[in-house]
């Protein structure tokens, strides 16, 4: 669990070394081409359909560079478990830590710093960041006020 808000791609800092890092871009229309081979024991029919769906998403383009064929079907399968009818809080808890880390919620595509694009193609390359305009330091905004009774000479 990582504490803090999500970082903001549009936020201006500077001079922070995981501003540094950049974003990157995934594409809009998602990852072309065959799901990797199931890694799991025999999956159900649900967890197929789950993969399938899953591996054509944007966020599989990164998955696939980063080698997570484990950790989505991991997910896929907790996920598939917890669509059951009464189904434990804590697999529920599982599937929601799972999306964040595989970037399948908003709060996991900030924190993976992923962003998508405006329907071109993918980008696996970090985004150029924009620079905060250069501003005078505080010190140099205040000045110096004569206490009573100094005539500041």
């Amino acid at each position: 669990m990582t504490s803090g808000p999500p970082p903001d791609p549009n936020a201006l800092r500077r001079d922070r070394a995981s501003d540094k890092a950049g974003w990157i871009t995934l594409p809009a229309e998602g990852r072309t081409g065959e799901p990797p081979v199931w890694p799991l024991t025999e999956p159900t029919r649900r967890e197929e359909d789950l993969w399938d769906d899953l591996w054509a998403r944007p966020q599989a383009v990164m998955w696939e560079k980063l080698g997570q064929e484990y950790e989505v079907a991991m997910c896929v399968r907790m996920l598939a478990r917890a669509e059951a009818p009464k189904s434990s809080t804590e697999l529920l808890k599982g599937v929601k830590q799972f999306f964040d880390s595989l970037g399948l919620s908003t709060v996991g595509m900030l924190r993976n710093r992923w962003r998508l694009s405006d329907g071109g193609t993918a980008d696996p390359k970090p985004a150029t960041t924009r620079r905060a305009p250069a501003r005078k330091s505080s010190r140099s905004r205040l000045k110096v006020v004569p206490s009573d009774g100094d005539t500041g000479t």
